[in-house]
């Protein structure tokens, strides 16, 4: 603990002067104290005017006029009237401090300065004024100071005996630490053990020099003031020097302690970087016994290659043998051979002979028989002209006869092509009006939504009504000749021109199926994020070929393909919408994507909601999905559509099932049910309660445990809670995950919600798009194939390994692909595994994604790295569509092992493109992949490999099945491949089941309407 010597002599100076010297100074006022430093002393020193009390008297004293002369004859020092300080040798009233020394430097200088104080001129006259007593008293003091000195002494000779021991102590363990270095396991123990004791030394060594410290400046202390306690005045002495020699030897002794302990801490740092090198060393040696082993079974491999090549040589020179007989044996032939070729030609020569001979008597035998015919013939002749001459009186009476009956059926027949005619006339007729009535089926679905975003730019820009728009899009919707043939002929003439042509087409119809208007954040492929986006577009086009009229709309965002919507345009027109207590202008913009009319909502918000750069994960997320959503509602309030269906997904666009009911359906847009799907009931879109005011939701009556009050936070909304509650239908992506979220461990909080309207709670399973996912067709391929002809599927397998620089040496050794966002729903820790067991079963591994997790990645990051020139692994830790082609046609097998998967759209895809599916038993992964092992299960319906524990050992059984199928029975695999590509996973069927409950949810409302 460092002191400042001066601020405690200078303290102990003025306590003295004020308690003894009172008078002395009052006589003497130009007087005052001056310590010396004597040149034995080895602190450093610097000097410093006295700035305390004495100097304040001395001032006061110098006012009062009595100021006086100091002595020059004498050794004592007065101050003048100068009090600046100098910076040469010591002047007059100059006291020297000692800054920032340790304790042990503290002691060193308090033995060897010598005190020394001016003395008044009576006191110099007269030295009798120094008695006996207080001459004994100093010598006193004096003692006790040099015996408080030599306790110290004693004690901090003992500290060090105490820390030299340790030191011994310390030394021995690291000689023992490095001589358990030789073993690898003893040496991470070791290491450990010894670097808590070098730290318990540390802080014993510390808590040593802190008591040591305390003792020295207890001892300092007490020696000065029992120095200064009776006297004013105090002569030059000067400590022995024996005293200070061991101090200074013991503070060197601290310090050569810490420069050890210092170096002990190196050595420690050392251990610790050979532990991990060893640690790298063990890792480096399991990495190398798993090559040594695949060399071995390489080696062992090579042997029995060998050895059957060695028995197929001896096979071979026993084959020579055998050759020379035949070669023998041949040539004994051939002789025969020539012999009886020689016999033959003979043998022909005598049937050649022997041929003319008789076709010489065959043509006298016909000679004969001609004769004879003829004599026959000529009596024959005779009877034949008797009975033609009868024939032919019959003949003309026939004749006669057919004539009349001609005449008749000629009359007929004119009567006949007459009324044919007439019918073909109207038959005409009936078809030109069919033809005019008719669905145009020549022209694509492009067109028709090009032609609806037409009429209603038309609407908004108030140049038709509202009545005449509906006409028109009805006409659309069923596509009639009359509108498509009016388009074309006005397709050169200006706007005004081609209304006119429209509206002298407008007449009373009737429509021929649904209008169902989805609202949703995402859609492929304009705005895609996850598997919603291709629901949307999905759907809507299995839909649309129904017969339906659908339309979509989409928030315009900033980051989305723009590419995909080539004939987007805005709309002259804006948008207001309420939000905060006021009303926001929103610009429209309309295009085709995938064939439907979508519009895409641009908001004028001073926050630029959709001006983001990515699609979510924005901290007011909440508010700008709110105000999409109220945005859409108005946009089909104010263009006067009618819709059959309002179907919204996910969390997003939930706020449209309570907006609609409390806000839109009593300003007139109330033809439409709700339909709601949550795609994944993880996201539900929670928040504090007074955030749904904002879109002009009443807070106090929605926040409510029957309305959108959080199950498990009264203060907080939930959007997808309300969505449940206020909507028709509410559907999740697949029957099996439909049953999980009725559960308290599947339902995230809305289990009991989800139970208490379980009778409009449905699961559909998603499909996917057979025309963007058919190998037959798939134009990012080297080689197209299908089920029947799955040739291309092995080139394809084969220019994926050039591609990703996989070894080819081994055709048939079976690909592992997959495709997935590496988060923990998707099962990465079996993901992990499943790299490691594929190479351990002779597999090749390929995966394809990204995480968002930033340790997950790191993670991947670290895994790619070490298998980046691997033979059999590559990670791609990225997204890319053609690769994404690529690997499903190239891969024998999929890997799907998520822990939990509401539908799932990569089991479907794989097996599209023949590749087998591995997953675990969940949502629609188990309604979409049966086990080919499981007896439960009709055989032409069993098309994967699947496990129900998501752990090691299940996916271990799993995926080890599927190999011993793959290379044990190749015939059956096979069947198994086509078996699977031929499954129909399109939307078609799904669209059906949607189909149904809109149908019967707008049959129970018009029932009660009726009602």
């Amino acid at each position: 603990m460092a002191v400042r010597l001066t601020t405690w002599f200078v303290t102990q100076g003025l306590s003295i002067t004020g308690s003894n010297s009172t008078s002395r100074h009052r006589s003497y006022s130009n007087a005052r104290f001056s310590f010396h430093c004597s040149p034995a002393s080895s602190c450093k020193l610097r000097h410093r005017n006295l700035s305390c009390n004495c100097v304040n008297k001395r001032q006061r004293l110098r006012k009062k006029g009595s100021v006086e002369q100091p002595s020059t004859s004498t050794d004592f020092r007065f101050n003048g009237d100068d009090d600046s300080e100098s910076d040469g040798a010591s002047s007059a009233g100059v006291i020297v401090p000692i800054e920032s020394v340790s304790d042990d430097e503290a002691l060193t200088a308090n033995g060897n300065d010598s005190i020394s104080t001016t003395l008044t001129p009576s006191d110099q006259a007269n030295p009798s004024a120094y008695n006996t007593q207080d001459l004994v008293g100093m010598i006193r003091n004096a003692e006790k100071n040099i015996h408080l000195l030599n306790r110290a002494r004693v004690n901090a000779l003992e500290d060090l005996d105490k820390i030299l021991g340790e030191k011994e102590a310390l030394q021995g363990q690291m000689n023992a630490l490095e001589m358990r270095l030789a073993e690898t396991d003893a040496r991470i123990r070791v290491a450990a053990h010894e670097k808590i004791k070098v730290e318990l030394l540390e802080n014993q060594l510390d808590k040593m020099q802190n008591e040591l410290n305390l003792n020295g400046d207890g001892g300092v202390e007490r020696g000065q003031v029992e120095i200064f306690e009776n006297e004013d005045q105090l002569f030059n002495e000067e400590a022995p020097l024996p005293y200070r020699t061991s101090i200074n030897a013991l503070v060197a002794n601290l310090n050569a302690l810490r420069l050890e302990n210092q170096s002990l801490k190196n050595d420690v740092e050392a251990l610790r970087e050979e532990l991990s090198f060893v640690k790298n060393t063990d890792e480096r040696v399991v990495m190398l016994e798993n090559q040594r082993s695949t060399l071995e079974s390489a080696l062992k491999e090579l042997e029995s290659k060998l050895s059957v090549s060695q028995e197929d040589v001896s096979k071979l020179s026993n084959l020579r043998v055998e050759c020379k007989g035949l070669w023998e044996k041949v040539e004994n032939l051939q002789l025969l051979l020539d012999k009886s070729t020689k016999q033959a030609d003979q043998a022909i020569v005598v049937l050649q002979q022997n041929q003319e001979i008789q076709k010489k008597v065959d043509k006298l035998e016909e000679s004969l028989e001609t004769a004879n015919v003829y004599r026959e013939s000529s009596e024959n002749m005779q009877r034949y002209n008797e009975l033609m001459q009868k024939k032919i009186k019959l003949m003309e009476d026939r004749l006669q006869r057919s004539d009349e009956e001609i005449h008749s059926y000629v009359q007929l027949y004119q009567e006949s092509v007459e009324e044919f005619q007439d019918t073909l006339n109207t038959l005409k007729e009936e078809s030109k009006r069919r033809a005019v009535d008719e669905p145009v089926d020549d022209m694509p679905w492009e067109f028709w939504s090009r032609l609806l975003l037409m009429i209603d730019g038309w609407l908004f820009e108030n140049k038709i009504s509202i009545d005449d728009a509906q006409v028109l899009r009805e006409m659309v919707w069923k596509r009639e000749r009359r509108i498509r043939d009016s388009y074309m002929v006005c397709k050169e003439k200006n706007e005004h021109d081609a209304v006119s042509t429209f509206l002298k087409l407008i007449s009373s119809r009737t429509s021929p199926g649904l209008h169902v208007i989805h609202i949703a954040a995402e859609m492929a492929p304009v705005a895609k994020v996850g598997g919603l986006g291709d629901v949307v577009a999905g759907l809507g086009k299995a839909l649309q070929k129904k017969g339906h009229l659908v339309e979509i709309v989409l928030p315009k965002y900033d980051c989305m393909q723009y590419d995909r919507v080539p004939d987007l345009r805005a709309l002259d027109l804006v948008l207001e919408s309420y939000f905060d207590g006021r009303l926001f202008k929103n610009k429209v913009w309309v295009g085709t994507v995938e064939g439907l009319p979508v519009y895409f909502i641009e908001p004028l918000h001073p926050d630029k909601f959709f001006w983001r750069g990515q699609f979510y994960g924005e901290h007011d997320d909440f508010k700008r999905f709110s105000f999409f959503s109220r945005a859409a509602l108005e946009l089909l309030l104010q263009s006067g559509k009618q819709p059959d269906i309002i179907h919204c997904h996910d969390w997003q666009t939930a706020f449209v099932a309570p907006l609609y009911w409390d806000l839109y359906a009593p300003k007139g847009l109330n033809s439409a049910r709700i339909c709601f799907t949550c795609h994944n009931f993880e996201y539900q879109g929670t928040a504090p309660a007074s955030e749904l005011a904002s879109c002009g939701l009443d807070v106090h009556q929605l926040n409510r445990p029957d309305r959108m009050q959080d199950n498990s936070a009264h203060d907080r909304i939930n959007a997808v809670k309300g969505a449940v509650v206020f909507s028709n239908i509410v559907t999740t992506v697949s029957p099996t995950y439909a049953q999980e979220v009725l559960t308290a461990e599947g339902g995230h909080g809305l289990h009991s919600t989800l139970n208490f309207h379980s009778k409009k709670f449905n699961g559909v399973l998603n499909g996917i798009d057979a025309d963007a996912w058919n190998p037959a067709t798939d134009v990012y391929l080297k080689v197209q194939y299908s089920a029947n002809d799955r040739q291309g599927k092995a080139e394809n397998k084969e220019a994926l390994r050039r591609t990703l620089g996989l070894s080819s040496a081994d055709v048939k050794r079976p690909l592992v692909g997959c495709i997935t966002r590496l988060v923990p729903q998707k099962g990465v820790h079996l993901i992990r595994h499943a790299i490691y067991r594929t190479l351990e079963l002779g597999g090749q591994f390929v995966l394809l994604g990204s995480s968002p997790v930033h340790h997950i990645q790191s993670e991947f990051e670290g895994l790619a790295s070490h298998f980046e020139n691997h033979d059999h692994i590559r990670l791609i830790l990225k997204y890319d569509d053609s690769l994404s082609h690529a690997i499903f046609a190239a891969s024998d097998m999929f890997i799907i092992p998520s822990i939990f998967e509401p539908c799932g759209l990569t089991q479907m895809i794989a097996m599209r493109y023949g590749s087998i599916p591995i997953v675990r038993k969940t949502g629609g992964l188990n309604d979409s992949v049966f086990d080919v092992d499981d007896d439960t299960v009709p055989l032409q319906f069993r098309n994967g490999y699947s496990f129900l524990t998501p752990n090691e050992q299940g996916f271990n059984g799993a995926l080890g099945r599927a190999f011993a199928l793959y290379m044990n029975k190749p015939d059956s695999w096979q069947q198994l491949v086509q078996k699977v590509m031929t499954i129909d996973f399109s939307w078609d069927t799904s669209a059906s089941q949607y189909e149904e409950l809109y149908s019967k949810s707008l049959a129970r409302a018009r029932a009660v309407a009726h009602a």
